[in-house]
């Protein structure tokens, strides 16, 4: 034996004894998890919370902290995220409902939230997503909420107006789209079609490249691929996960207009959220069309230095020329500080509704 060989099996060597102990972890932590399974449920004999988005990220960011390896910060959440969620299945199955089919990047959201051990519910619309929560048949639900380059999703942006749900986390993931077809050539493609806000994000990629194309909007990127399966001429923009899903080849990858494109989703669930440490606070609020009443929310925040991420505007339903301000803000709702500019603003407002409090996701 080479004196390589026998470096090579000394380390290999370290590497079993190393994974022997990992198992042997992973297996006490499966244990734990089942003891607090017994207790939150008494045995059995009550009905009980298991998932705690609070708890989920402060474990996460402990694992970051601490982290001190080879592995990047986030690869090394990415593994105990996994951990997590086997051993959150012991405790209770999570069943998260999204826009599907399987293979659209509201399913890729599920899995970077909620692990590989959730089970994903594919719904066919964004409403019939907070419609399965709302009537139980899913203990959460993920929605996409804005993407980077397109803008609001409108259907959520409804929905959430009339929901009871809670926004209880929020995932942020990189949208990178590929053209699919079951031809393996551009030059026969006579259609594309695709979620109408993919259209959006490929726009002037489409226009540039595929001029002659017809565009079918679509209720998700997904059952685009389905379409391409079953016809040669029809294109979809989708993910590589999806070309693999329905056996289509990648004609092109990477046809968003702007690299960093990205999806905000939000996680929706029945119980509020309790603080993280790291919070963030989203709220609907109206206000009449006159002077200086936008600056009279704004100040609510800025005089208790509240940082605001966000506000967008549209028409409100209710009154002509009057507006509804979609807000985020940092902060959990229970933090004093911002409990007093909530109860501020309910005064200089036509409307408010709070959407929840929810942890900064650590991913």
């Amino acid at each position: 034996m080479t004196t390589e060989q026998i470096q090579l099996t000394e380390i290999r060597d370290q590497i079993d004894h190393i994974d022997e102990q990992i198992q042997s972890l992973i297996g006490q932590r499966a244990a734990c998890a089942q003891k607090v399974a017994d207790i939150k449920t008494q045995g059995g004999k009550v009905e009980a919370v298991f998932y705690r988005p609070e708890r989920e990220a402060q474990v996460l960011r402990a694992v970051k902290a601490r982290n001190t390896s080879l592995l990047p910060d986030n690869e090394m959440a990415k593994l105990f995220r996994e951990i997590m969620s086997a051993c959150l299945a012991l405790e209770q199955p999570t069943t998260v409902a999204y826009l599907g089919p399987e293979g659209s990047y509201s399913h890729a959201s599920v899995i970077k939230q909620f692990g590989s051990s959730a089970h994903p519910v594919a719904v066919s619309t964004i409403e019939a997503v907070f419609e399965a929560v709302e009537k139980g048949q899913a203990s959460y639900g993920i929605v996409p909420v804005e993407n980077s380059s397109e803008g609001i999703v409108k259907a959520t942006q409804n929905a959430l107006i009339n929901t009871s749900l809670k926004v209880s986390g929020e995932v942020a993931l990189e949208i990178h789209h590929c053209l699919l077809s079951k031809s393996e050539s551009v030059e026969t493609i006579k259609k594309v079609a695709a979620h109408p806000q993919a259209l959006g994000q490929c726009e002037a990629w489409l226009k540039n490249n595929l001029p002659w194309v017809e565009l079918v909007p679509v209720d998700s990127n997904a059952l685009a691929a389905k379409m391409a399966k079953s016809d040669m001429s029809i294109a979809a923009i989708a993910s590589e996960q999806a070309a693999q899903l329905y056996q289509l080849n990648v004609l092109e990858t990477h046809i968003e207009d702007q690299a960093d494109n990205t999806t905000k989703f939000w996680v929706l669930g029945r119980e509020a959220t309790q603080s993280s440490g790291e919070d963030k606070t989203a709220m609907i609020v109206s206000i009449s069309n006159k002077s200086g009443a936008l600056l009279e929310v704004l100040s609510c925040f800025n005089e208790r230095d509240i940082n605001m991420t966000r506000i967008i505007s549209r028409p409100s339903p209710d009154k002509t020329w009057d507006y509804q301000f979609f807000i985020d803000v940092l902060g959990h709702q229970e933090d004093d500080a911002l409990k007093a500019a909530l109860e501020a603003l309910h005064s200089k407002v036509a409307y408010f509704k709070l959407l929840g409090s929810f942890p900064i996701s650590p991913l």
